[in-house]
């Protein structure tokens, strides 16, 4: 298979043996920019997801390297749990100039956390989803950085795991901001109850989940990092026209479209 192209937004396509039509285009309001799902960046696509010109990959990484500038540490080593954040991890390790280590590393006899029905089952099979590479950071000071923290309930037991195998300091970094608002544009968030920016132990997020610090990225750092090659294309383009622009809903409670109830 290869690349083709994107499908632009509201575009009906035809795809057949002989070729590729535009059926439609349906438009969108004079002036309003676009409103891309933000989160497909951070968590949703495959890193090797091509939106709006740029590999979902090369913007991991460079979430990972805004976040080390916004959030450094003094620390031994940079990891992730695996492997979604991976190319944050990177990104961060990088910046830092800190050795990126795997101190986890996936059991494949496993099945999946979230279909366990209850919090201890889930919490349980975490702590049995991943084997301990304790040689790397005994007595070291690790930063782990994943992609977001929902609930809050994965990480913890992580953090335990890798304190009881040596860590002397477990640092969180998160490589995009806090969720705080439902979506309704089609993915399904967790209720505002649920999701642990909204809960009181927010104020307290580190002693909550047992680390010496928890840092989110910031949403101005995460529109930058995914807009920032979208801007220098546009730039290079004098035919380029349109606002480019992201749907931040669910971390900041401004939605693209009116709410009608």
């Amino acid at each position: 298979s290869r690349y083709y192209r994107e499908v632009l937004p509201g575009e009906i396509v035809k795809i057949s043996r002989h070729d590729v039509q535009t059926l439609d285009v349906v438009r969108r309001s004079e002036g309003d920019p676009s409103a891309f799902c933000i989160f497909e960046y951070v968590y949703f696509a495959r890193p090797d997801s091509i939106f709006e010109g740029q590999m979902v990959y090369s913007v991991r990484r460079r979430c990972g390297q805004q976040l080390a500038i916004e959030a450094p540490v003094e620390a031994d080593l940079v990891s992730t749990v695996p492997e979604s954040a991976t190319p944050a991890a990177l990104g961060y390790a990088q910046k830092c100039g800190l050795p990126y280590v795997e101190v986890l590393c996936k059991n494949r006899y496993v099945g999946r956390t979230f279909i366990q029905p209850n919090m201890r089952l889930r919490q349980l099979g975490v702590a049995k989803k991943f084997g301990v590479l304790s040689d790397n950071f005994k007595g070291k000071r690790v930063v782990i950085i994943d992609d977001s923290i929902v609930r809050g309930n994965t990480i913890s037991p992580i953090i335990k795991l890798l304190r009881e195998s040596g860590a002397k300091e477990v640092h969180i970094r998160v490589a995009s901001p806090p969720i705080r608002f439902p979506c309704y544009m089609g993915i399904n968030i967790p209720t505002k109850e649920e999701l642990i920016a909204n809960r009181p132990e927010f104020y307290d997020l580190a002693n909550y989940i047992g680390a010496d610090s928890v840092v989110y990225l910031s949403v101005e750092g995460l529109v930058s990092s995914v807009q920032e090659s979208i801007k220098a294309r546009k730039d290079n383009n004098p035919k380029s026209t349109g606002k480019i622009g992201h749907c931040t809903a669910c971390l900041t409670g401004d939605y693209p479209v009116e709410l009608e109830w």
